[in-house]
């Protein structure tokens, strides 16, 4: 049966980072930082609901262009004069990919965005090519060198134009 993508909650937060945990060991982030996304943007925070299992999550929030915050930082609030969307992360739970659901999380996430110029997000393990089916296209590296560099070899920042899609 196909999960749904809904609003996370509270109760969610020990499954979502037990599940972070699982898919990024080298990438770490404490549960103190999903709850934080959870409290300064709940509207970006999604989990993959399946049957009672969070078999996914979204965190996503607005920043200022080029500046995504260091991984594992705690944000005392979104930015006033945020004018792009970022996805900080999206999971799947490797035994339900296959299925079309993180392109259902990614579409929730889109029609956040679409309320800014465009969204971003940082790249890592080679999915660029999963982004770049949803418009993503890499840009600014020699420029984001050092923000990138936490996320290891392959990250790459990546940006779509919400406007003209």
């Amino acid at each position: 049966m196909s999960g749904r993508w809904r609003a996370m909650v509270a109760a969610d937060l020990p499954a979502v980072h037990a599940l972070s945990e699982r898919i990024h060991p080298e990438l770490p982030e404490g549960p103190e930082i999903f709850a934080n996304r959870l409290a300064v943007y709940p509207a970006g925070c999604l989990v993959l609901d399946a049957e009672g299992t969070i078999a996914g999550y979204a965190v996503s929030h607005p920043i200022r262009r080029d500046a995504p915050p260091p991984l594992a930082t705690l944000l005392p609030a979104i930015a006033p004069d945020a004018d792009t969307f970022y996805i900080h992360d999206l999971v799947v739970a490797p035994e339900r990919r296959g299925r079309g659901e993180a392109a259902l999380g990614v579409r929730q996430l889109l029609l956040l965005a679409e309320a800014y110029p465009q969204a971003t997000l940082i790249s890592v393990y080679g999915t660029g090519g999963f982004w770049g089916r949803f418009g993503f296209d890499v840009v600014a590296q020699d420029r984001m060198r050092d923000k990138l560099a936490p996320y290891g070899p392959d990250a790459v920042y990546m940006i779509r134009n919400t406007k003209v899609r």
